[in-house]
This record gives structure tokens, sequence and C-alpha cells, in this order.
């Protein structure tokens, strides 16, 4: 296949986890950029330039060469230097603005060659500069006066911290940063697979109750589909099992009694004829119980897809009405039908014949005698609203959606006579799979059972 044979991938949607994870690196970029940026301006200012201090220290040596100055002159500098040299251990000089010495000392050849390489206050002091850098503060009254020049104090020197802030700066808090990505990435990914994991771990324990909570549903991107898949799967699991536990209990009990018949039959004393026209009779009922169960359960496990076709109701409610017309002794003019000739549906011919033979042998055994059982319907969009209806009086309101529970027998008959229970349970089973609905409800004379199926 080529590249232009492939269907274009779909972009994942606004609730995709896609975006959620492209933000969340999107705005740890742009935070580690503006980090790197401001922080980085700050550490240049805090190790590239004189702290405020330092600075009006120089200041306030600047003023006090000026006072010296223009108040005694030369004696007045040279005594001011000979109090400077005490309080600092470096070099401290006063000059004009022709380079030359205010005081009575001049500069030595080497002290003039420092001038042409003089630093302001504002000015950065690089640490690479072998020795410590010359800075010169002019007068604050009068700059053209004068100024003082100094070799800056190893104390003054920015950036003491240097090694440390470097580490602050390259590792501490680019750790910081990214542990908060760590801790948004868990949050968002890891939190809610573990919960996952907590859901499978109770069902290895066999705890099919068991929920995600509703922060994990409500999630509109892959992992809250994931989680709501998981928990329809729960919800699954549970009621197949659940319906496997109840289909044995209920067979075990609807087996007792003609167990107990044939029990019965074999240690009477009735003729040959009698004893096996009755074993006969009791072995039917139970092979009807057994394959109406396993049918029950296939239908209720089985989701492969069953083969669809078009089917004409009015044709296939013809052999139905055949076939019950034979077994009840009913004429064809009590199972009208009336649908006309358009009414066609899409299934599978053979799951829908016995769904609704299940439904139309529910209402001949209830109709009363000469009653009719009628089949009607209507197109709705695109699909058939049908419903089945008998003269049979109805049944309780809370009923209605108990019919269709397995082995549910409303008339109080015995175990066998006249069913089991299982045919509603499975014909609505039986048409849930052809993407339709089945219910019931009371007409005030009768039951009326509704079938919603895809039209052609």
């Amino acid at each position: 296949m080529t590249d232009f044979d492939r269907p274009l991938q779909r972009l994942p949607g606004k609730h995709s986890l896609f975006w959620k994870l492209a933000c969340l690196l999107i705005a740890f970029c742009l935070l580690m950029i503006w980090l790197s940026w401001s922080w980085g301006r700050y550490m240049e200012e805090q190790n590239a330039y004189l702290a405020e201090e330092p600075r009006e220290i120089l200041k306030g040596y600047a003023a006090g060469a000026e006072l010296a100055w223009s108040t005694q002159g030369r004696a007045g500098v040279d005594a001011w230097l000979q109090v400077m040299a005490k309080r600092e251990s470096t070099w401290i000089g006063v000059i004009g603005n022709d380079l030359q010495s205010l005081s009575s000392k001049p500069l030595a050849v080497k002290e003039s060659q420092r001038l042409t390489f003089l630093r302001g206050l504002e000015w950065p002091v690089s640490r690479h500069v072998k020795g410590l850098p010359w800075l010169k503060i002019p007068f604050p009254v009068d700059p053209n006066a004068g100024s003082l020049v100094i070799e800056l104090p190893q104390r003054f020197m920015p950036g003491r911290y240097q090694l440390f802030w470097r580490v602050v700066t390259n590792g501490v808090i680019p750790g910081l940063f990214t542990l908060l990505l760590c801790v948004g990435l868990y949050r968002l990914l890891i939190m809610p697979l573990n919960q996952l994991r907590e859901q499978a771990n109770a069902w290895r324990a066999d705890q099919l109750n068991t929920r995600l909570s509703h922060a994990a549903t409500s999630r509109q991107d892959e992992l809250g589909e994931l989680g709501r898949a998981f928990d329809q799967m729960s919800e699954r699991l549970q009621g197949t099992v659940l319906l496997q536990q109840q289909l044995l209990r209920d067979m075990s009990h609807e087996l007792r009694t003609p167990l107990s018949r044939l029990r019965v039959a074999c240690d009477s004393e009735q003729d040959l004829a009698q004893l096996r026209e009755r074993l006969g009779r009791e072995i039917d009922a139970m092979q009807r119980l057994v394959e109406d169960s396993l049918q029950l359960a296939w239908l209720d496990t089985e989701r492969a897809p069953l083969p669809q076709e078009d089917i004409q109701l009015q044709a296939l409610w013809d052999m139905l009405r055949e076939n019950a017309c034979f077994e009840s002794d009913w004429s064809p003019s009590r199972l009208p039908c009336l649908l006309g000739a358009d009414c066609w549906v899409r299934g599978n011919l053979n799951t829908l014949a016995q769904a609704l033979e299940n439904i139309l042998r529910n209402a001949i055994r209830h109709s009363p005698v000469d009653g009719i059982v009628s089949l009607d319907g209507q197109r709705d969009g695109e699909y058939w609203h049908l419903w089945l209806e008998d003269q049979g009086g109805g049944i309780d309101e809370q009923d209605l959606e108990r019919i269709f529970a397995p082995f549910t027998r409303l008339d109080g008959s015995r175990p066998g006579d006249g069913g089991f229970g299982l045919g509603l349970s499975i014909a609505r089973n039986a048409v849930q799979r052809q993407e339709g609905s089945l219910w019931a409800e009371n007409t005030g004379s009768g039951l009326r059972v509704h079938l919603r199926l895809r039209a052609r």
C-alpha cells in the first residue's frame, strides 16, 4: 500500500490527552526560558555589578576626598590618604581632570598607566581580569574638580557566592521545576492508570462490583474513555456472572419437579403405554428447559455481529401464524397482520423469527377463548415501530419490566405447563442483538408488546 492509499490520520479531539500533554510541556519550556532569562539577568547583576552598599561607601570616600581638597588643598588630601591607608589595605589616589595627583606625592609610572583602564561605579566588574579592578569616582559636588581613584577592595568584589548561585541556578531550580513537571505528569497519567490497575486487581479477587471514581470516569480524554470502558466491562462481567449464577439456580429449581415426577412414574404400577407417554412428556419438558436456558445464556454473552438481511414482516408473520395455528388450533383470522407489504426491516431472519414466535406464543397462552392477537406498526424515521397486542387483560404495572427477566411466570402455572418464563427474555436479547428494543405496556384490555427494529 502506498502513502496515497493510506487513510488520513484524524487529528486528536479537543479533549484529547495529546493536547493536555502538549500544553503542559509547552508551559514547562516557556517557564524554563523565562526563568533562564530573568534569573540570568538577576544573577548577572549580582555577580557582575557592585552592590548598593559598596557603591554608597565608595561615594562616601569620594565625598571625603573632595572635602579634604576643597578645604585644605594638597595637605588635606595627604592627611585624608593617611587616614584611608589605615582603613583600606588597597591603593587609593586623588586625581584631577588632567590625570595628575592632587596630593603632594606624584603618581608612579605604573600608576599612571593604570589610569587609562579605570572603571565607573555602574560598570560591570569582570572576575576574569588579573588583579583587582581600579575604579574612578568623581567628586559628588564638583565632578570637574577631581576624582577618587581606588583599587577595589577585595571585600567589595561582587560574586563572592558565585559557585553557590551557579549550583542553585543550574541544578536546584531546574530540578525543582522538573519535579513539578513530573508531579503534573503523574497526576495526569499515572494516577488514572493506578486506579485501572486497582480495578483489574479487584476483578482478579472476584470483586466485580468495584467501580472507578467519578473523577476518573468524568474525564473527556482517552484515559476517561478507557475508564468508562473499564466500568462498562466490569458491569458486563458482573451481569454475566450473576446471570449464569441465576440460571444455574433457576435450572436446578426447575429440574427438580420433572425429575421428581420421573422418579414417581418409575416407581408407579402404570401400564407400559402410560408410563412411556409420561416419561416422554417429562423428558421433552426438561429438554426444552435446557435448550432455552442455553440459548438465553448464548444470546446474553455472545457479541459477534449477526449476518444481516432484508426481512418482510408480512411474509414472516404468515409463516409464524401457520405454525401457531397448527400448535394451538387457532384459526388464522384470530391472528391478523395489519402491516402493509412495504414493511421491511434489516436484521437476522432466524433470530427475529424466534423472538416474534416467543412473543406470539406468550400472547396466545394468555389470551381468552376467542381472543385475537394482532400485529401492527408504523414507520418511524430509520426504524419500524411494531406492536403485538393481545386481549388477555394485561398485567400489573410493576411487572411490565419483570416479565422480561428469566424464569418469570405471573400466571402461577406449574413449571413446564405453558413455559418456563424464558420466552420473553430470549426475545428481548434477540431484538437487542439486532440494534432494536423491546418493551411492554397495558392497553386496558390486554398487553401490548412493542418492537423497534431498524428499517431497510
